[in-house]
């Protein structure tokens, strides 16, 4: 499993440390640091700041995502309404429906809403594509959740809140995390709709590691792409944890 997951990346470590490197040799012919002091240069500000806006974009997604994504599992997973095929037809629109329709059908509305541009549009572009996984997640973890244990903690006391501080969040927590993920995911990877909505003013790392291997400068391009994968295997890294501990979820 090692060996398959880090293999892709071994070409970018030695790139990254790459100043000379022609074809056909297998090795470069000069190493050095170029790219990775270029990155945290004052000249590579920009990526940083990239970073930063890629960061940012992810976080408040998954975290929006998260809060609409929980209410909304579970009234489909625990509850029969009509209209309830319909709904999740809807659901897989923005998902199977090609991503440069729905970020040009959305460009026209908010450039009239004033949303393009800006950081909040990117956000709900993002949300076109993220909030579909993270209801469908919810609506899973929601689908084997026994409300029983709601009803118990109300019959000894227990307010609103705690009902859904001390039952439903312990029990849905895993779910939770793996929704959040998704979206982060998802959000952290977008480049065209990130580009139409962002317009050239809200730029993330994809956008400016698309520029970047156009360039033609290729150990600066792979050290923006292996700073661009770590955030990713933070997470899942955080989730793994968070998934197989015992301090959030309170159970094995």
């Amino acid at each position: 499993m090692v060996l398959v997951v880090g293999l892709p990346f071994v070409p970018l470590v030695l790139w990254s440390l790459s100043q000379r490197w022609f074809f056909p040799a297998l090795w470069p012919q000069t190493w050095g640091l170029r790219a990775w002091q270029h990155l945290f240069s004052a000249a590579g500000g920009h990526l940083m700041g990239g970073l930063a806006q890629s960061v940012a974009v992810a976080l408040v997604t998954s975290l929006a995502a998260l809060i609409l994504g929980v209410p909304a599992g579970r009234a489909l997973g625990l509850y029969d309404f009509r209209g309830k095929d319909l709904v999740s037809v809807l659901l897989i629109l923005p998902v199977i429906v090609p991503p440069l329709s729905v970020a040009m059908g959305l460009h026209l509305w908010f450039i009239r809403l004033g949303l393009a541009e800006t950081f909040s549009g990117v956000v709900l572009v993002h949300l076109t594509v993220c909030l579909p996984y993270a209801i469908a997640v919810m609506w899973g973890v929601f689908s084997n959740y026994n409300p029983d244990f709601e009803d118990q903690a109300r019959s000894l006391g227990a307010s609103a809140p705690a009902v859904i501080w001390r039952v439903m969040l312990p029990l849905t927590w895993p779910g939770m995390v793996v929704a959040a993920l998704f979206a982060f995911l998802l959000s952290w990877s977008q480049y065209l709709s990130t580009l139409i909505i962002g317009g050239g003013r809200v730029v993330t790392l994809p956008v400016l590691l698309f520029a970047l291997m156009g360039s033609g400068d290729r150990p600066v391009a792979a050290a923006v792409s292996l700073v661009f994968v770590a955030p990713a295997l933070v997470a899942l890294l955080v989730s793994a944890r968070c998934l197989g501990g015992r301090t959030l979820t309170g159970v094995p």
